[in-house]
């Protein structure tokens, strides 16, 4: 694997942290929304990331040699969760229904700060692999210098 390449690995996986970790915020500012532009309750929102591939894998004799290895992380979708909306009995809810029950998000705040904070901590690894490859790069131009 080259050197620059563990950069550009940890650099796309920064990226799809990133956004995730943002799809995450939207769900939970949105936890309460019953009204939406496009109608209906707010719906829960999540990311599918895919292996990046790494400039094609190049040849298939050197992708041997490397063992496989992707380029990274891309994010492919961000999707909407089909899961049933809570309900609650609200009459005076301007949102309500016939049997005065209200479609509520089906947003479930523990799963979200559990998933913000495995974004979290990916994103805090990936900050910790930049930074090492940062002080061997200096490392190594130290041991060019004298």
């Amino acid at each position: 694997m080259g050197f620059f390449r563990s950069m550009d690995i940890s650099a796309s996986a920064l990226t799809a942290n990133r956004y995730w970790m943002d799809v995450i915020g939207q769900n939970i500012a949105n936890a309460n929304v019953t009204r939406t532009a496009g109608g209906g309750s707010y719906r829960r929102r999540y990311v599918i990331m895919r292996e990046r591939p790494f400039a094609a894998m190049l040849d298939t004799s050197r992708r041997r040699l490397e063992g496989g290895v992707g380029g990274g992380v891309r994010v492919t979708a961000t999707r909407e969760d089909p899961g049933p909306f809570k309900l609650a009995y609200n009459p005076e809810h301007p949102d309500a229904d016939a049997e005065g029950y209200v479609r509520l998000p089906n947003v479930d705040m523990e799963r979200e700060m559990v998933d913000m904070l495995v974004a979290t901590r990916s994103y805090e690894a990936n900050i910790t692999v930049m930074n090492n490859f940062k002080a061997m790069a200096n490392r190594a131009m130290q041991i060019g210098r004298g």
